[in-house]
This record gives C-alpha cells, sequence and structure tokens, in this order.
C-alpha cells in the first residue's frame, strides 16, 4: 500500500513529459561519464594497467581488469543510447557505479595503501569527493530506472 502511495506520489509531482526529460538527461550524463572515463583509461592505458596492478583489491585481476572497465564502460554508453536497450543500461549503469562506490568504500576504509586509477577530471578529486560523485550517479541511477520503468508500465496498457 505504502509503495502504491509512493508511486502517485511521484505521478503527481513530476509530469510523464517530465519524467521522460529527466530520464534522458541522466541518460546523456551516464553516456558522457561513461564514454569519458573509457576514454581517459585508454588514452594511458599502461598507466591504468599499473593503477590496478597496485590496487590491494584487483591485483589478482590485473591482467583483464584493464580490458574489461572500459569495454564494459562503452557498451553500457551504447545500451543508454538505444531505446530498446535503455532500461538494460541503466540497471547497467546502476551496477557498475555501485560496484564503483563499494570499491572506493572499502578502499578507503579497509586499505593500507590508496591507488587511484581514474582519469582526467576524477583523477583531480579526493576519495571522498569521489564517493559523493559515486553516490550521486547511483541516486541519478535510480530515479531514471524507477521512471522508465513507470513510463514502460504505462505504455504497455
Amino acid at each position: 500500500m505504502e509503495t502504491t502511495m509512493n508511486n502517485q506520489r511521484s505521478r503527481v509531482l513530476f509530469s510523464d513529459k517530465t519524467k521522460q526529460i529527466i530520464v534522458e538527461v541522466i541518460c546523456y550524463l551516464f553516456v558522457l561519464l561513461w564514454i569519458y572515463a573509457a576514454t581517459n583509461k585508454i588514452l594511458d592505458f599502461e598507466k591504468f594497467k599499473v593503477q590496478i596492478g597496485q590496487s590491494p583489491i584487483l591485483t589478482d585481476y590485473a591482467l583483464i581488469v584493464p580490458y574489461l572497465i572500459p569495454s564494459i564502460e562503452i557498451i553500457i554508453a551504447v545500451l543508454v543510447l538505444i531505446k530498446r536497450t535503455l532500461l538494460i543500461g541503466l540497471y547497467a549503469s546502476f551496477g557498475l557505479m555501485l560496484m564503483f562506490t563499494i570499491y572506493i568504500f572499502i578502499i578507503l576504509n579497509f586499505a593500507e595503501k590508496i591507488p587511484c586509477s581514474c582519469g582526467g577530471i576524477l583523477e583531480k578529486m579526493g576519495w571522498t569527493e569521489h564517493l559523493i560523485f559515486n553516490i550521486g550517479f547511483v541516486v541519478l541511477s535510480l530515479i531514471a530506472i524507477i521512471f522508465q520503468t513507470q513510463f514502460n508500465e504505462k505504455k504497455a496498457k
């Protein structure tokens, strides 16, 4: 019953058109984020590989992770751009951002040495700022998933 009331409140707060615009803006933000992040990793690939190898959590996977992460980021950016795969891309964005956020939390709280494998603007952030940035994108992905799911349900009726 409470879920129904929450859904009704969000339908009242935002029109369908507004929700659609919010989802589109969030999707474009994720496309920018994923393409930017992947490009930075690819352009300075050797540095990225070294930093992954220094991670206390990822050392055992240092041969595959440097190839996997930029590839996944590019794939997710494409998924978010295609209407048919939009929701899959949003869930993938949520999952990857959540994984990155958990990784940062673990590094901040349990690692002796804190490596940074971020590039560009994100490299200039401290770890706490980076954690807040990631949490913000996790929240954005949840908002987009909720609105897009509501839109899809309405469309299916």
